[in-house]
């Protein structure tokens, strides 16, 4: 599986890292090139315990990349992560989605044939609705089914609750199920399947940390 992580914040950079453990080919994507190039040299953003040694690692044994440039990561990625920030709002305290819809946008751009969006920022209810209506007015012949992956690790604990995790994962689908299942199950081998995956529609998503907008 070819995946294709847009934002190094903690669960970006955190999800990122696991699944290249779990012997996946992962590109981790971030606009700041200083971080990029730090995460290039094994400094890390984020004090994680664990993390240092599985990028090291898994840079070495060539399944993880960092770049500040989407462009090839995005074209050749299976499934693309949207895991870029929702800062509250000033004043109202409802997330702002805005880096999620560029995202959205600049990806609807790249991909190159059947590809599965997945949102993993923290979200309200409804904004797979939104990634989907952007990438359709971006792309009209976009080939893609979007998908919600909400993850809410605990620092300090993040590599260990993304292995075993506690609750189960809820996969939000939108898109061919059959074509879906054969992104979806092989994405979930090393971990999901143990989470006892669900599958919803996206206006079903639990994304519960900011209100609907």
């Amino acid at each position: 599986m070819r995946v294709a992580m847009i934002g190094t914040g903690y669960v970006g950079l955190v999800s990122g890292v696991c699944f290249a453990e779990f012997g996946h080919t992962v590109t981790c994507v971030d606009k700041d090139a200083a971080k990029i190039a730090q995460l290039r040299a094994g400094i890390m953003p984020i004090y994680e315990p664990g993390l240092e040694a599985i990028v090291t690692s898994n840079i070495a044994e060539g399944r993880l990349a960092f770049t500040a440039d989407p462009a090839d990561a995005v074209r050749a990625a299976d499934a693309v992560f949207i895991a870029v920030g929702t800062p509250s709002r000033r004043g109202y305290g409802l997330a702002d989605l805005s880096y999620v819809h560029a995202a959205a946008e600049e990806v609807a751009r790249l991909i190159d044939g059947f590809t599965v969006i997945v949102t993993k920022s923290t979200v309200p209810v409804g904004t797979g609705d939104e990634i989907e209506a952007i990438i359709r007015r971006t792309r009209p012949d976009a080939d893609v089914a979007v998908v919600s992956n909400p993850e809410f690790p605990r620092e300090g604990s993040a590599i260990e609750d993304f292995k075993t995790p506690s609750l189960p994962s809820g996969f939000t689908v939108e898109g061919p199920p059959l074509r879906i299942q054969l992104i979806v199950p092989h994405l979930g081998e090393a971990m999901l399947t143990r989470a006892g995956v669900t599958f919803q529609r996206a206006t079903t998503a639990h994304h519960t940390a900011h209100p609907t907008l």
